[in-house]
């Protein structure tokens, strides 16, 4: 036989080490064996999925809404109905077509003055991130930082990008300020180039923590004496849970472009348009001496990523903000009252049924809004007491270690707001409570 022959009757199995790196990282793993969980136990109480309430979903808005960008398209921009039926249902363009939509919403929303230009319509705020990185990061020794715990998108980008991140240290204030300035210093003496900081100033995920006035104009600052960029991710901003004035995004406080900002529609729209955005204004200086937006580099790797964002889906969504004024804060005013009312609800409820002083006491963080709540247990909250809570007591949470990139959160675990009910909220809270009781006996025995 030949010896360069194919032996068409071997299966063309794979070995993973012979796969990306990345497909074995614990991160990944983290996720799948998550939705399992969620997967085998139906009808279990869950306060795991950051998802955003299904109580205003509503099918009858969507051709409204495409009506709506329609509409928009005629009588504004004065297409014709064969420019309107290519732009909806052919190839589009790459950087999106409802970007001076978002640029309009962003003024109204987060006083924030964009350049349409500026903005790259994704899909989903994690291609937004996925592109930063890449655009970002052109050299070996470039790194990113990112605040610790992290959404684990991010980290699990950088490493699909085999980026290296380098952790800065959350403190009861958002970000450890004094750390960041030191793993800046760190990575450089260590041979690195730090290009930016990952952060979520608002209610971020995992912790739910927010960034003061004074930490945000610090924090610019750092970011304009050590030469690096702040990639701000908002996904939470719009759920505060009091009324008043919300502090201004770091975007929104930039003067000297350090900002990447990184938006997103999933929680303030719904997440079945799959629409995310990056601002990115910086100016980008070529070899033929040209200048041009960080928003075109990273168009042209979405060009050979997805090509461009469904035009149907950008549709959808601008026909929501054209429907409100281009405000989400308007059009989230019920969902807005739902999450300021479940967030009220579970820290009354592990309030009432874990009182201060108790011995194992259990304690919690109070966020000022967003989907999150960080409980501290006196027991390790890994994967097989989730699998414990989930299949004997009918409950679901996140174990927080997930988050850190290394060690961290043993005895922490995440309870999220967003997707149940009242009544879930009691009856998960109880269940919660009777599972907690389990692992203390456990424990002492």
């Amino acid at each position: 036989m030949n010896a360069h022959a194919i032996d068409t009757t071997t299966a063309a199995d794979l070995d993973v080490e012979d796969l990306h790196p990345s497909l074995r990282d614990p991160a990944l793993e983290a996720m799948n064996f998550l939705n399992e969980v969620a997967g085998r136990f139906p009808d279990a109480v869950s306060f795991a999925a950051g998802r955003p309430t299904e109580r205003f979903f509503d099918l009858d808005a969507v051709p409204r809404h495409l009506q709506r960008f329609i509409d928009h398209l005629r009588q504004d921009k004065g297409a014709s109905e064969a420019q309107a039926k290519r732009l909806l249902l052919q190839y589009g363009r790459t950087k999106g077509i409802i970007h001076e939509l978002l640029a309009k919403h962003l003024a109204v929303d987060e006083g924030m003055d964009v350049d349409p230009e500026s903005i790259v319509v994704t899909v989903g705020c994690q291609e937004a991130m996925f592109l930063a990185l890449r655009a970002l990061c052109g050299h070996a020794d470039d790194v990113v930082l990112a605040v610790s715990p992290c959404y684990v998108g991010l980290t699990g980008a950088a490493r699909l990008l085999d980026r290296e991140i380098w952790l800065v240290d959350e403190s009861e204030r958002g970000i450890d300020l004094d750390h960041l300035v030191r793993q800046i210093r760190a990575a450089r003496a260590a041979g690195k180039r730090p290009r930016a900081l990952y952060v979520t100033p608002d209610f971020a995920n995992p912790s739910g923590a927010s960034l003061d006035l004074a930490d945000r104009q610090a924090l610019l600052a750092i970011a304009q004496e050590h030469g690096i960029l702040l990639l701000e991710d908002n996904p939470y901003g719009l759920f505060q849970a009091a009324d008043g004035p919300r502090v201004p995004t770091l975007k929104a406080l930039d003067t000297q472009r350090r900002v990447v900002y990184l938006g997103s529609l999933a929680k303030t729209c719904f997440p079945g348009v799959r629409i995310g955005y990056a601002v990115a204004d910086q100016r980008v200086r070529g070899t033929d001496a040209t200048t041009g937006l960080l928003a075109d580099e990273l168009s042209k790797i979405k060009s050979m990523l997805t090509v461009n964002t469904s035009p149907l889906a950008q549709a959808i969504a601008g026909g929501k903000l054209l429907e409100h004024g281009y405000s989400l804060a308007a059009a989230n005013k019920g969902e807005i009252g739902v999450y300021r009312d479940n967030l009220r609800q579970l820290l009354a409820g592990l309030a009432a049924r874990f009182p201060a002083g108790a011995p194992g006491q259990l304690t919690w963080n109070t966020p000022k809004g967003g989907f999150f709540v960080v409980v501290t247990v006196p027991f390790v909250a890994d994967d097989e007491a989730l699998l414990q809570s989930a299949s004997k007591h009918g409950v679901l949470w996140t174990p927080m270690k997930h988050f850190y990139d290394g060690k961290g959160g043993a005895h922490q675990l995440r309870l999220s707001l967003s997707a149940v009910t009242p009544e879930q909220i009691e009856v998960g809270l109880d269940r919660f409570a009777e599972f907690v009781a389990q692992r203390r006996r456990v424990e002492a025995a």
